[in-house]
């Protein structure tokens, strides 16, 4: 028999990225019990229900389908907007795969878009740049908000209403986020976000996709709650004209939702307390530069990132981190540099260069756990100070 008492030591030791959070409350656990209590623990339910409902209502969305993944909401994001076979999307380079992977699950065509160094999201000048050369073949315009920062949505929006092209809003890293002092989420004909277990708030697993055009967007939350249940006709047998998935969320793990969506304001203003701690005690370190905040951009810090210009590396904070038991992480390794997605056609702000690229090559997520107290903030600091102290 193997014996773990020294893995459960470590772990309980672990400074994590971001790592879930219950409340303190114990809201989500009343949910949970009740979902038992009425014997609601299969997909739908009063839980499914209000959280939708609930999540709305907070971010001032029309509608909302509750689903398994942000994953599984960008896919039926795509499908709603009609991409298919052959449709070019456009994309943002610097992403997580999950951004980019429903598009191929569609059989359409990805072509990746540079950030810009005002939000480290879709470069707008990138982004005319790709119109421009695939003019009349767009289908739709995925905008990501990373690590809570969100793009600069007038620009965007103006280039897919000049362009006439649907904007899907990958929101998965940035509920609670602010632009212009609407939520991130909100501006597209779709915006969808994630509860996976390392976002701001946490289902364990889960996403939901809303939709906020008032010409149709009940219709077709309506057609996506259809498609993620099977696509089950109205029939006393199991019938199905068009091809379903199996995308809903359970109403166990939407009672988790519910009880954390009252805590988020919580873990905003501590995922703040945790960026301006960093900001405040790295301050001396000239070649340190941390991810921009806009005027216009009120982000939920998800995680704080830095990027550095000097002798010090990505790399070297991760393994002294690391070796004391800290979770840290690079940057998204942009999709036009994945073995995957190799050949498909990026689009850069210039011809010389990819801001995405030296993002990458030079950005990292520092711990952002909202449970560190001010002791592990400082010893994180400590431990990235005295890599400064070594050259």
């Amino acid at each position: 028999m193997v014996d773990r008492s020294d893995l459960k030591t470590q772990n309980a030791n672990k400074i994590y990225l971001s790592s879930p959070h219950m409340s303190d409350e114990g809201y989500e656990q009343a949910y949970i019990k009740e979902a038992f209590d009425t014997n609601w623990i299969a997909p739908l339910g009063t839980n499914v229900n209000e959280f939708e409902r609930e999540l709305s209502a907070k971010i001032g969305a029309r509608h909302a389908a509750a689903l398994s993944s942000g994953t599984a909401a960008i896919h039926l994001a795509l499908k709603a907007v009609g991409v298919g076979t052959g449709d070019i999307v456009f994309c943002p380079s610097l992403t997580f795969a999950a951004t980019a992977n429903p598009i191929i699950y569609q059989n359409a065509t990805p072509v990746f878009i540079d950030s810009d160094e005002e939000t480290w999201n879709i470069s707008p000048i990138a982004l005319e740049r790709a119109f421009q050369k695939y003019e009349g073949r767009v289908k739709a315009v995925i905008v990501v908000h990373l690590y809570g920062l969100s793009a600069d949505l007038d620009k965007i929006i103006a280039l897919c209403n000049k362009y006439n092209t649907p904007l899907i809003e990958d929101a998965a890293e940035s509920l609670g986020t602010l632009y212009k002092g609407k939520y991130t989420g909100t501006f597209g004909q779709y915006g969808i976000f994630s509860f996976n277990g390392n976002k701001i708030i946490t289902t364990s697993g889960g996403g939901m996709l809303v939709g906020n055009d008032p010409g149709y967007s009940e219709d077709r939350i309506a057609k996506v709650k259809f498609w993620a249940t099977q696509s089950r006709d109205s029939a006393r047998w199991y019938q199905h004209s068009e091809l379903g998935y199996n995308y809903r969320m359970s109403n166990v793990v939407a009672g988790i939702g519910r009880g954390q969506l009252k805590v988020l304001d919580k873990r905003i203003e501590k995922k703040k307390y945790i960026f301006e701690f960093y900001k405040r005690k790295l301050a001396m370190l000239s070649d340190i530069e941390f991810m921009p905040i806009q005027d216009w951009n009120d982000p939920n810090y998800w995680l704080t990132c830095i990027k550095l210009t000097g002798l010090i590396k990505p790399k070297d904070i991760i393994f002294a981190l690391e070796k004391n038991n800290i979770e840290s992480r690079h940057i998204w390794k942009p999709m036009n540099f994945q073995p995957y997605y190799d050949g498909y056609d990026f689009i850069t702000q210039c011809e010389i260069g990819s801001v995405s690229e030296s993002i990458f090559e030079n950005g990292i997520c520092l711990p952002s756990d909202t449970k560190m107290s001010d002791d592990d903030l400082d010893r994180i600091v400590k431990i990235i100070k005295n890599l400064w102290g070594s050259i």
